[in-house]
């Protein structure tokens, strides 16, 4: 692949041969290499190289057209400039996105060193090792149907006729393993876990595998749960994942686009309970896959979304911070249109301190550990929820799986009813975050 400075270059001398004098290009190049196994022998190996590249160009009239291509040598830089060129004669006439004022601004200095891809002859022989001991964990526990050990090595850059230039790298690993049981007279359970980390030599390998047996097993002593309201505790990933089925609250363009809980003038509102505060930090050193800029050259930083229950910002692109008159965030994905998403969540821990939160001795509490189905059973225009979920029943600390149930409620209520936020804290892929507690959430049994 040519470098950066390469493609810079000519696409530099293409515009100027095709009269473009206003354009800008955000590529990124994935290699990755997957391997999944059944029963001691592999199932799957795959080895893949991905690139796309987004190339939007502004005519004179100022309208924008956008295409992308994966030839990133100069005749496919030639031809993506000038089919942008033409696609510009149709662009929209509102709204028309724009270079990001901090594209030549200084990003965060981070050390982003790769790391050496394993052979894949390693990654078939951990895994199947880490099958083999996990499906010894237990008689119950009759096979691993998902699990997969997969390494990338990921390159994006960005780069502007205004003289914006930036790329980054970085490498990978992640470990997924998901066990199932089979008991006579009894129903299948089932519990996954998954580990990121650098490369293959730093993964947590020993921690995906005890999490995952453990889980598991907790589950086989499970019983039916009666409907009513409860006192709820939901695991971080739990958590995270019900912040980012309702990340419209803090999309600048969800809300611009009045499909947000929302709206502009919701700065400075009250929306949870004064013990959360929710940060985006993509830099935070526990992400993994930290990004310094994104899809427009913005440079990436920490943000704070709710600062003690207050909505304090929202999440920008260039062409959103213009409307509403601020500054982009770095959190923008160029494409036909530009999107906006988080990077890495960061709920900060609680100080009380208080026994009533302590899992040991509270009664009649639901610990969900993980929820599902949110692309069904999540009205994000709504605020409403209503989601299966893996979890148990805790009775000062006794522990029984709950065999089959669903929580529901109204997100804008269960923030308000956040009666504890843990001081310890777990690192999950999507973010960092505490158990958090929540008061009278409706839970439907069988």
């Amino acid at each position: 692949m040519p470098t950066v400075q390469d493609i810079a270059d000519y696409a530099e001398s293409t515009a100027s041969k095709l009269g473009i004098r206003k354009y800008d290009i955000y590529g990124s190049s994935v290699d990755e290499t997957s391997v999944q196994v059944d029963r001691g022998e592999p199932k799957q190996v795959k080895a893949s190289n991905r690139s796309s590249v987004i190339v939007r160009v502004w005519n004179d009239d100022n309208l924008l057209g956008v295409t992308t291509t994966t030839d990133v040598d100069p005749d496919g830089i030639e031809l993506a400039l000038k089919t942008a060129q033409e696609a510009s004669t149709f662009g929209a006439k509102e709204h028309i996105p724009d270079f990001s004022p901090e594209a030549t601004a200084q990003t965060a200095e981070v050390t982003l060193e790769k790391r050496s891809p394993a052979p894949v002859s390693d990654l078939i022989e951990q895994l199947i090792a880490v099958e083999k001991r996990l499906l010894s964990a237990h008689e119950a526990i009759a096979s691993v149907p998902y699990n997969g050990l997969a390494q990338r090595d990921v390159d994006r850059f960005y780069l502007n006729s205004d003289g914006a230039l930036r790329n980054e790298g970085r490498t990978y690993a992640s470990l997924y393993l998901y066990s199932k049981t089979e008991q006579t007279d009894r129903k299948p359970r089932s519990a996954g876990a998954m580990r990121v980390n650098y490369s293959l030599a730093e993964l947590d390998i020993e921690g995906c595998l005890s999490e995952a047996a453990e889980k598991t097993i907790s589950h086989l002593n499970y019983d039916k749960v009666g409907s009513g309201k409860y006192r709820v505790v939901f695991s971080a990933e739990a958590f995270l994942s019900l912040l980012g089925a309702f990340s419209n609250i803090y999309n600048a363009q969800s809300i611009l686009d009045k499909r947000s809980l929302s709206t502009p003038d919701s700065l400075g509102t009250q929306i949870a309970s004064p013990l959360l505060s929710v940060y985006d930090d993509a830099l935070h050193p526990e992400n993994i896959s930290a990004e310094t800029f994104d899809g427009e050259g913005t440079p990436t930083r920490r943000i704070s979304l709710i600062e003690q229950g207050v909505l304090t910002h929202f999440l920008h692109s260039a062409g959103t911070a213009k409307r509403l008159n601020t500054e982009p965030t770095g959190h923008a994905d160029i494409g036909a249109k530009v999107s906006i998403g988080p990077h890495f969540y960061h709920v900060l821990p609680g100080e009380s301190t208080d026994p009533a939160f302590s899992l040991e001795t509270a009664e009649n509490v639901i610990l969900i550990d993980d929820l599902q189905a949110l692309h069904a059973g999540v009205n994000s225009l709504q605020g409403s929820f209503s989601l299966p979920f893996d979890g148990w029943l805790i009775n000062q600390g006794k522990k029984i799986s709950v065999e089959s149930a669903t929580v529901a409620g109204d997100f804008s209520a269960l923030l308000k009813s956040i009666v504890h936020v843990e001081p310890e804290v777990e690192v999950t892929p999507g973010g960092i975050c505490p158990r958090i507690w929540v008061d009278r959430l409706s839970v439907t049994g069988e």
